[in-house]
C-alpha cells in the first residue's frame, strides 16, 4: 500500500499504514487468490460517517481486475447490516478511483479542500439505501 499511489501522494508511509490496519477500532478485510494476499478494505463502523470506507487498496499488480469492486461491494454488504448509508473519499488527484465509485453509484456530498495535503481536495461520497430514521424503524 505505502508504495503505490495515491497513498504516496498522500504520505501514507508503511508505518501508518500498518498502524491503520491494527486500528482495534477498526473493521479490516482482506482479498486473497489463493493464498496470495491482493487486496484489502478498511472500515469505520462509529462516529459521524458510521459507515466510511476509510481505505479500498488492491496491489498495482492485480488492479483493472474487479478486486476494488468486489471489496466494496464486500464493505457496502457488511455496512448496510447497521446503516443505510455507505460514506468514502476520494482523492482529486485519483480519478480513476472516482470514476470507479461513480459507476458503483457513490454520489458526491462534498468537498474537504487542504484536508490532507494543501492545496488538494478529499472528495466525500455518500451510497444510500435510505434515511437513518428509517433504516432504525426497520430494525426495531
Amino acid at each position: 500500500m505505502s508504495s503505490s499511489e495515491p497513498w504516496i501522494t498522500l504520505g501514507r508511509g508503511y508505518e501508518e499504514s500498518l498502524k491503520l490496519l491494527n486500528d482495534p477500532t477498526r473493521e479490516s478485510y482482506v482479498a486473497r487468490l489463493g493464498t496470495e494476499i491482493v487486496g484489502f478494505v478498511i472500515l469505520n463502523m462509529a462516529g459521524a460517517f458510521t459507515g466510511y470506507i476509510q481505505t479500498v487498496c488492491v496491489a498495482p499488480e492485480h488492479r483493472n481486475r474487479g478486486i476494488g469492486r468486489e471489496l466494496i461491494a464486500f464493505a457496502e454488504k457488511r455496512i448496510w447490516r447497521d446503516s443505510p448509508n455507505v460514506f468514502m473519499c476520494v482523492s482529486d488527484f485519483n480519478p480513476g478511483a472516482r470514476r470507479l465509485y461513480e459507476r458503483l453509484g457513490y454520489k458526491v456530498v462534498g468537498e474537504l479542500t487542504d484536508y490532507v495535503i494543501k492545496g488538494r481536495s478529499e472528495i466525500l461520497l455518500r451510497k444510500s439505501t435510505g434515511s437513518l430514521r428509517d433504516h432504525h424503524a426497520k430494525k426495531d
